[in-house]
């Protein structure tokens, strides 16, 4: 175990249930949470609302060195309030996750969350939800999981998620921008999508949510 506190790292591709996994867990073991995906979708989403052209560098990086954000755990989901404004549901569109995953691949706007995440490792623990925290966030996580699941499953999740929130929407389209999600994600040059190496592989796709919960609680109470 580390001098600091210990961190559980939940890293893996969109739609493998890495957020709700993410905060049972921080629930079940009374810890604090990171939703690194959130900042990057944040980043985007304050972005657009200044105005900001996603081709200019540093005017993305300087949005992100500034973000007034803030999270706020709840019974079932995590409010996300920038500047004070609750956009839990904005950032979590279709349109706002695709440019964040190309504000995810600027190397100065990644440098400028770094800080930032690190910063919510504190007693008693952190788990932390996204692609690079085994990686690079947190190298020296206690555990380090990585969700997989096929691009069918997850399209199949996320087209149910939206038609359950009354969102139309196609699940022919839904598949391909997965799959070239994944593709950005993992050939990205600045912390590609992948696996730490010592961290443990859980598929997801035949899995229920209490399934993987138990699974990952089960890995954290082996090497706590």
């Amino acid at each position: 175990m580390s001098e600091t506190a210990p961190v559980i790292t939940i890293d893996g591709p969109g739609g493998v249930g890495k957020g709700t996994i993410s905060r049972l867990i921080a629930c079940r073991l009374g810890w604090h949470l990171l939703d690194s995906g959130a900042l990057y979708r944040v980043t985007a989403l304050a972005a657009l609302k200044q105005g900001v052209d996603f081709s200019d560098i540093a005017a993305v990086t300087q949005v992100a060195s500034t973000l007034d954000v803030v999270f706020e755990p709840g019974n079932s989901e995590v409010r996300v309030m920038l500047a004070g404004a609750d956009v839990s549901a904005e950032i979590r569109t279709e349109a706002c996750g695709e440019l964040a995953s190309r504000v995810a691949t600027i190397s100065a706007v990644r440098q400028a969350l770094l800080a930032r995440q690190r910063a919510f490792r504190v007693a008693p623990g952190l788990v932390a939800d996204g692609r690079d925290m085994g990686t690079v966030v947190f190298p020296d996580a206690e555990l380090k999981i990585y969700l997989t699941a096929s691009a069918e499953e997850r399209a199949k999740r996320r087209h149910k998620q939206l038609i359950d929130k009354g969102v139309s929407v196609n699940l022919t389209r839904l598949l391909e921008d997965i799959v070239e999600r994944d593709e950005r994600d993992m050939s990205r040059e600045v912390a590609p999508l992948k696996p730490a190496e010592d961290a443990v592989l859980v598929d997801t796709t035949t899995l229920s949510i209490d399934e993987v919960v138990t699974q990952v609680s089960d890995l954290w109470n082996k090497v706590s």
